[in-house]
């Protein structure tokens, strides 16, 4: 009678002994570290954020003027070499404008008194040569906000690629030192995983603001160098 049953039996045994080799593997004794590199890269692009913005009684007539100086500043981009493709409306907003009742008018509400259209344009520029340039000329123009620049590079592969070698360096030389300190042998890899912790790139101004310079100011940019960090995490077996 318990014939038919033998085989079940057998799939069960079968089954059982890889699940309890992979306990086994789990089970082994490991050393575990975290490894970190970091590669600094000189910026070889900025991110420029212009804004122009114009005020008049009606919506349209300020969105006229707006217009037309938005117009100058990206048709001076352009001459200075910035591609279409470095060029992108980045926010448009029309803002009524309002006088509000107080002990100094005789306000009974609040009223439209005019419009505010401001359009912001974000521009990448490739030339680090030409920053300050193109600041001073897009201020001369008629953009009269903006100011958050921030450097970056077009492509950190190469830093990244040394951050990557110089975190499992690091790595290795800890896991070296837990081994010779605990009187064990350091066997090979048996995982390995990264965490790119790239910071933002270097910014030269945090926020929006009013860009009010003379005709003649030169624009001083400093780019400094951007950070490239990796962590890895590593474990290794320990021979026995």
């Amino acid at each position: 009678m318990t014939r038919p049953f033998l085989p079940i039996a057998l799939a069960a045994s079968m089954v059982a002994v890889p699940q309890a080799f992979g306990q086994d593997q789990a089970s082994q004794p490991r050393i575990v570290v975290t490894g970190e590199g970091e590669a600094r890269l000189s910026p070889d692009m900025a991110l420029v954020t212009l804004a122009v913005t114009r005020e008049a009684e009606t919506a349209r007539a300020a969105m006229d003027n707006n217009n037309s100086a938005i117009a100058a500043v990206i048709a001076a981009l352009k001459e200075e070499g910035i591609e279409a493709r470095d060029l992108q409306t980045s926010g448009l907003s029309i803002q009524p404008q309002y006088v509000y009742p107080n002990e100094r008018n005789d306000e009974e509400k609040p009223r439209i008194v005019g419009y505010q259209v401001t359009n912001q344009l974000t521009v990448r520029i490739r030339d680090m040569d030409k920053v300050g340039a193109i600041l001073d000329r897009s201020v001369s123009l008629g953009v009269n906000q903006g100011g958050h620049i921030t450097f970056t590079n077009d492509d950190p592969t190469e830093a990244l690629s040394e951050a990557r070698k110089l975190a499992v360096e690091d790595a290795m030389a800890k896991a070296r030192t837990l081994a010779e300190a605990a009187g064990v042998n350091l066997g090979k890899v048996v995982e390995l995983s990264e965490r790119t912790a790239s910071p933002p790139p270097m910014p030269m101004a945090g926020k929006m603001m009013r860009m009010e310079m003379a005709a003649d100011a030169a624009v001083p940019v400093e780019a400094g160098e951007n950070s490239y960090t990796v962590q890895v995490s590593v474990t290794f077996g320990i021979d026995q």
